[in-house]
């Protein structure tokens, strides 16, 4: 059964307002304001440093804000602390297992701190992040990546709708990313939980998240749609025209600010404009061999907005 969601469930989940934290001098988040939309996995990617471990952990109630709030399901992180903490998991650091126990012992420990999870629940978590074939083995013998899903199993049994995960690919190798950046996805579908995640790895975040903030030095760049549906899909991107008049095609398109690129003619267009481009074109008899769109990569979007420093 996949999550649907209803009218109730348009607000953000999590809204981030002018959240900003000062040390000393040095402003170390400044005036960070975001929205979390419900059942998405959803990246917050920036350089080592930029303030993403900071962010997170004013968002869990680790570290006070300067100024500001942050709502989770309505909730004040600040002065509703109990309330809004319920809604989420997290893992801000590694996850802490006992080794020498199996995943299932440590599974069952945890339940037992937090009221009202049964025996049943910890047979769906373990199911759902692929588990099952090892949860009666000890946590010793098992890999990175699959310590990291035993985390992330822990984090979610108490049904949050907010699963913070803080740079969860660190140290994992491409099987072990993989499977992560599947079980991910997998819970935002079939749980509907708001999986948000940390990372300064933009193919990673290009490839896991449905959408990404992207924050430099403390501020907040831009917020881009990674995934068809989502903003960048509806955003204009570089059409090249192939055709056997290129001079003439680019005449012809001049208003739309069309350069000459080899043998083709490249504009700046939406679907619906490219569309209109393209009859244009044939309208005046040039020949249209194919149209490409030439969608930049989120490490050409993060150079271009960043000024290329610090990139990963």
């Amino acid at each position: 059964m996949h999550y649907q969601s209803g009218q109730s469930e348009q607000q953000p989940i999590v809204r981030l307002q002018q959240v900003t934290k000062v040390i000393g001098r040095r402003t170390i988040i400044d005036n960070l304001t975001l929205d979390l939309p419900r059942a998405e996995v959803f990246g917050f990617l920036g350089p080592n440093g930029s303030g993403k471990t900071t962010t997170i952990r004013m968002m869990v109630g680790l570290m006070k804000m300067t100024k500001g709030d942050v709502l989770i399901e309505g909730h004040s992180i600040h002065s509703d602390y109990e309330n809004a903490i319920r809604h989420v998991g997290a893992i801000v650091e590694n996850p802490e297992m006992y080794k020498y126990l199996t995943g299932f012992q440590n599974l069952l420990h945890y339940s037992r701190m937090v009221p009202g999870i049964t025996k049943q629940r910890i047979d769906e978590v373990v199911e759902l992040v692929g588990l099952k074939s090892r949860i009666h083995d000890k946590v010793k013998t098992y890999s990175l990546g699959m310590r990291q899903r035993l985390g992330v199993a822990q984090a979610i049994m108490h049904k949050p709708s907010l699963l913070i995960l803080d740079e969860p690919t660190n140290g994992l190798d491409p099987a072990g990313i993989r499977e992560l950046r599947d079980y991910l996805r997998k819970l935002a579908k079939e749980e509907g939980i708001t999986v948000f995640v940390s990372s300064h790895l933009l193919s990673e975040m290009e490839l896991m998240c449905d959408r990404v903030a992207i924050i430099q030095s403390g501020k907040l760049i831009d917020v881009r749609g990674i995934r068809p549906g989502t903003s960048l899909a509806d955003e204009a991107n570089q059409v090249l025209f192939e055709v056997d008049r290129p001079d003439e095609a680019v005449r012809l398109l001049a208003e739309y600010g069309a350069s000459r690129e080899e043998d083709a003619a490249l504009v700046r267009a939406d679907r619906e404009t490219a569309a209109r481009m393209n009859a244009l074109l044939v309208e005046a008899g040039i020949k249209v061999y194919g149209i490409r769109v030439l969608n930049k990569s989120l490490e050409d979007q993060f150079l271009e907005m960043t000024g290329g420093e610090q990139v990963v």
